[in-house]
């Protein structure tokens, strides 16, 4: 087996020599004088950093990436020798093999001693030269640094040489990724995005290439902590990816939607996403994609519609018809996706709403709601049945369909955030003294009331706001009175430490209740009036003042003493 340093050693001569003829030979051509005066100022170029590529060993050490090198300059000893021999050819006035084939390939050469120009230069600067200890001694690296060894050497063989190196490196840098989360952290340190997006960028019709690179990409998309290198790096990935999704195949388009469900999270990218006709390639996914490539497509539609400036987009696509078939007939993930795009697209649009519950909609949530295997997945169609019931037209149907059951159902639920958009629905479905007493009547006010105590505020103000309004009707007063905690609960939230909460809800739920003289008992004792008394004094309160004045009637005054 040849020594690395031996071998490195004698093509640097070799090539050192071939450079030194050349720069002979050029003197004497007799056409295309000016191409090869331009190519004699790329041989001084690689000379200088011939000179610095063998001078970053020691004579005492092991070229870590010595195959690598060796292979570029073998490349550059096999154009440098053809350089030569057509240099040869063209110190006649006219050349054996035609004045236009021998432009062609005095073009060729130059362009090739570019490459090589460029490929030298990364691997000097690229930190790739790494030295280790002697061939004959034991080499002992700690684990990440010869991890973190690697990837510098496989993020500079993405950048230098052929195709099919460049494929092979991206071979073994999925299979670091793939054995340990850890290793993407060191990948992203090392580099690697930017150059993979280059390479992307020079690649566009190696498919392989291409689904191997989206595939890293994509895998660094999944690590929340570097997610934001991603967005660092802006139009550049983002442009590919949309080429990715006009043009390429399953499963490219699939990895492209999953790096830009990360990327569709910055308004910045969004509006070029809009832009550049993305929500467009995205709907025909969701129309005719494969089931997973449907579910990450609404997933990134989803995002995007959060951006009002966009929705514009969404109804000259046809969105909402196309997003509609997609939450009544896709895979639980792409149903999820679809309706929380709807929700974003139709809040606040009275229009929209109608037109989509005309469309089946209402039915559509029914089967999707009975049909999901976890709860966590019902937070987009309870805020959508939140949406629904604001518009009593349609809130009617809504209740009709038995709704009012399904989200009392969820109250209790051990997921916060489908038990707040529970709550929110419950106080929008309690538009009228018919749906106020059933919602009491089917178990809707002891969840609430324990929702009072919970740890978000979010939670608790949900919860007041849906009590404040169930309150209207008599009967739901009286099942509020035997709940043990209920007053004790409401009255916490007037504390002003509390904040972030609407002091308006418990006001008036408490107000509700101040007729009963066992409530007022139960709130002076609670210390109502010491927060009310707070918040009179801040004012901005309504009601506040009245309740106070309500239980100062009932001649309580003396209990302040013990608060």
């Amino acid at each position: 087996m040849k020594d690395p340093e031996s071998e490195l050693k004698n093509l640097t001569n070799s090539i050192s020599q071939l450079l030194n003829s050349l720069s002979n030979s050029i003197p004497q051509t007799q056409c295309f004088k000016g191409k090869w005066s331009l190519i004699t100022s790329k041989i001084s170029t690689l000379q200088s950093l011939i000179s610095d590529l063998y001078n970053s060993h020691s004579p005492s050490t092991v070229f870590a990436t010595a195959s690598l090198s060796l292979d570029l300059l073998q490349s550059l000893s096999a154009t440098l020798s053809d350089a030569l021999s057509l240099c040869t050819l063209c110190h006649a006035v006219t050349p054996p093999h035609g004045k236009l084939k021998t432009q062609n390939d005095v073009d060729s050469i130059s362009a090739k001693l570019d490459h090589h120009i460029k490929d030298l230069d990364v691997l000097i600067k690229s930190g790739a030269l790494l030295l280790i200890q002697p061939q004959n001694a034991t080499v002992s690296l700690p684990t990440r640094e010869s991890v973190r060894a690697e990837f510098r050497n496989l993020t500079t063989r993405l950048q230098i040489g052929s195709a099919e190196s460049k494929n092979s490196a991206l071979d073994s840098v999925l299979n670091l990724l793939n054995e340990d989360d850890k290793n993407v952290l060191i990948a992203v340190a090392q580099g690697i995005v930017p150059v993979l997006v280059r390479v992307l960028d020079s690649n566009t019709h190696h498919l392989e290439m291409k689904e191997k690179i989206l595939s890293v990409i994509a895998k660094i998309s999944t690590v929340d902590s570097i997610k934001h290198v991603l967005i660092a790096d802006g139009l550049g990935l983002l442009n590919n990816l949309l080429r990715v999704l006009e043009s390429g195949s399953v499963f490219a388009k699939e990895k492209s939607c999953v790096v830009l469900k990360v990327l569709s999270n910055s308004k910045e990218n969004a509006r070029a996403i809009g832009s550049r006709g993305g929500i467009s390639s995205l709907l025909e996914i969701c129309n005719n994609g494969t089931p997973n490539s449907q579910a990450m497509a609404a997933g990134v539609l989803r995002n995007l519609s959060v951006f009002s400036e966009i929705k514009e987009n969404f109804i000259e696509e046809n969105a909402l018809m196309i997003l509609l078939g997609l939450s009544n007939s896709g895979t639980t993930l792409a149903q999820e996706n679809a309706i929380g795009c709807l929700n974003n697209l139709i809040a606040g649009d009275e229009n929209l709403q109608l037109l989509i519950a005309r469309e089946g909609m209402i039915e559509s949530l029914k089967n999707f709601w009975d049909s999901v295997s976890s709860v966590q997945n019902l937070e987009v169609a309870i805020v959508m049945i939140q949406i629904f019931a604001s518009f009593h037209i349609i809130a009617e149907v809504v209740v009709s369909n038995g709704f009012l059951n399904r989200v009392a159902s969820v109250l209790s639920c051990g997921v916060l955030g489908c038990r707040i958009a529970a709550a929110r629905a419950v106080y929008e479905l309690a538009f009228s003294t018919k749906t106020r007493k059933e919602l009491g009547e089917i178990g809707c006010i002891s969840p609430l009331v324990r929702m009072l105590d919970g740890k978000a505020v979010e939670e608790k103000e949900a919860a007041a706001k849906a009590l404040a309004n169930l309150m209207a009707f008599p009967g739901n007063r009286r099942i509020f009175r035997k709940e043990e905690k209920g007053i004790v609960s409401a009255v916490q939230l007037l504390d002003p430490l509390v904040q972030n909460l609407d002091k308006k809800y418990p006001v008036l739920i408490l107000s509700s209740l101040v007729h009963s003289k066992k409530c007022r008992k139960q709130m002076v004792a609670s210390g109502a009036c010491l927060h009310l008394q707070k918040l009179v004094e801040m004012d901005n309160v309504e009601g506040a003042k009245k309740l106070l004045e309500s239980l100062g009637r009932a001649k309580l005054w003396g209990v302040f003493g013990i608060h």
